[in-house]
């Protein structure tokens, strides 16, 4: 079926549908298609923008794979010493949170007790603790510990 935009000598516009383009015009020139309005049957297409279905749209594509592994018991084992490690630190260690490169720079200097603590830092503040010769290691995080 094609639905065509239609318009009759007095300007009066409408719609209509037909089986075909063939059809419509052999409906035309018998004076079938008329103008609802004023009965006219001068009518005539008008310009209007083709409604094509696509074919070319595909379904949204599925979820991509996360990447995956299965662990050697190796591999299991040093993960487990991490956790420990990072374990024993917590709750061993002091957490001075952001204030972690400041802290740090006090106990190296003498200005402040020489204590365990852990916490946080940027790269930025990383890279200078390290550059005075500060002593620091990251903490370990596995992914799975995030979740």
């Amino acid at each position: 079926m094609i639905k065509y935009a239609l318009a009759c000598e007095q300007a009066h516009e409408f719609e209509s549908w037909f089986p075909s383009s063939d059809a419509y015009e052999a409906q035309r020139k018998r004076g079938f298609v008329t103008c609802p309005y004023c009965n006219s049957s001068k009518v005539d297409k008008q310009i209007m923008a083709p409604r094509i279905a696509r074919t070319d749209k595909e379904p949204a594509p599925a979820p991509q794979p996360q990447p995956v592994a299965a662990f050697s018991e190796k591999e299991r084992e040093l993960r487990a010493m991490i956790r420990a490690v990072r374990e024993h630190v917590m709750q061993n260690a002091e957490n001075v949170g952001r204030g972690f490169a400041e802290e740090a720079r006090k106990m190296h200097y003498g200005e402040a007790e020489e204590r365990s603590i852990y916490g946080e830092a940027d790269g930025t503040e990383v890279r200078s603790l390290l550059e005075e010769g500060i002593g620091i290691l990251p903490l370990p995080v596995l992914p799975d510990d995030r979740n």
